[in-house]
Parts: structure tokens; C-alpha cells; sequence
């Protein structure tokens, strides 16, 4: 099975969870990881390259999927929008799209590199995106859905064990994603406390309340 890994600090848990997981059982044999940031997994799931993934939600349309995403509740510091003249993320399609529905007009920064960004510039005005749609539909916003062509009943066996709050990430995990990203252990931990995983009835309206807004923007 070929998994595609969103390599960014908000899927941590995810991937000690299963690193864990598969050295303690034959998977490991069968499971091949795929790196790249969201649009770019987007297409290779699109295009049948990987078997599974986190997906973004706007390319989760019509995809088979389980019940794990990327959700963020209220404000989630990992995905802003800076005022001024438009220019959009290349990393994500959904966030892009979030902003259009929003309304909203600057720059949109994703990942880790807009964390970075968040703890290095205090001064700078941005609008998280994850807020904005709150504030307007009362709803989490789910970033991404855990999809896959094939092989479905194996990654919801392998999955099926997953509780983040379980999850203990390593120190030297900690310290290398840290180092690569330059982002303090604590704003980690920080940050990861809002970030949620479990897609339950409120996450499924929301992603049909976005999907269904984005088929009426043409996106």
C-alpha cells in the first residue's frame, strides 16, 4: 500500500501514531510512504500514484474516505490570510479556496512555514481562516480527509486504534521537526493542542458546507 505523507507538524500524531503501529505488526512490509505538501498529494491520489492520503477537503469530492481529518475547531494559527493584495499558497488548494468563499483579500500562508511566521511576526496583522469560518457558519473547519482508492479495509484496521490524545510524540521526534522547521518544541505542543483528528457529525456538515460552496464558485 502507498501511503502519501503531508509532511507538516499538524499530521504529528498521526505519524508517531502509525510509525508505531506498523513496526508492531507484518505492515511494515507492505506500506510505502510518499512525501509532499497537500496539492501536490491531491494529484497523485487524482491520478491513482498512491493508494492513500490526507487529502485536502476540496480534493475529497467524489473520493472513497474515513472518518480522520485535519480539524480545527476555532483558531488554528497554521493557516492566515495576510491583508493586502492577493496571492495565493501553491501548497494548498483548499485554503486557497477558504478565502475566496471568505471573501477575504492578501496572501494566504499554509503549514508549517506560516506557524513560523505566526511566532516570529507578532506585529503583523493576519485573520486565521479557520476563525473566519467559524464566526460565519458555526462550524469546525476540516482542512483534510483521510482517502484512498484501494486497500481501505487495511488502513481502517491500521487506523482503527487511533486517539491523539494517546499519542506521546518522542522527544527526538520533538527535536527534529523542531530543528527542520525552527519552531520551538513548545509552540508545538501548543499548537498541536488545536489540532483534532475524529470526523464526527458537526466535521461532516462542514465538509458539505464547504464542498457544497465551492461547486457553487465553480472551484
Amino acid at each position: 500500500m502507498i501511503f502519501a505523507k503531508i509532511d507538516f507538524i499538524n499530521l504529528l500524531p498521526v505519524h508517531v501514531f502509525l510509525k508505531k503501529r506498523i513496526q508492531s505488526s507484518q505492515i511494515k512490509s507492505i506500506i510505502n510512504y510518499k512525501k509532499s505538501y497537500p496539492s501536490k498529494i491531491n494529484k497523485k491520489l487524482k491520478k491513482s500514484k498512491v493508494d492513500s492520503a490526507f487529502v485536502s477537503s476540496i480534493a475529497s469530492r467524489g473520493e472513497k474516505r474515513l472518518d480522520y481529518g485535519i480539524i480545527a475547531r476555532k483558531n488554528v494559527r497554521s493557516v492566515f490570510l495576510i491583508p493586502g493584495k492577493d496571492k495565493e499558497d501553491y501548497q494548498s488548494q483548499t485554503s486557497n479556496a477558504l478565502a475566496k468563499i471568505l471573501n477575504l483579500h492578501g496572501e494566504v500562508l499554509i503549514g508549517d512555514k506560516a506557524l513560523k511566521f505566526f511566532h516570529e511576526n507578532p506585529d503583523v496583522e493576519t485573520i486565521d481562516l479557520a476563525v473566519e469560518w467559524e464566526k460565519k457558519f458555526n462550524l469546525p473547519f476540516v482542512f483534510a480527509t483521510l482517502c484512498y482508492r484501494k486497500n481501505g479495509k487495511m488502513l481502517k484496521n491500521i487506523m482503527k486504534d487511533f486517539k491523539k490524545r494517546q499519542i506521546k510524540i518522542p522527544q527526538y521526534i520533538l527535536n527534529e521537526y523542531s530543528k527542520r522547521s525552527n519552531i520551538s518544541n513548545k509552540n508545538i505542543l501548543e499548537y498541536l493542542k488545536l489540532i483534532d483528528y475524529d470526523i464526527r457529525t458537526k466535521e461532516k456538515r462542514a465538509i458539505k458546507k464547504f464542498l457544497s460552496l465551492t461547486k457553487q464558485k465553480g472551484f
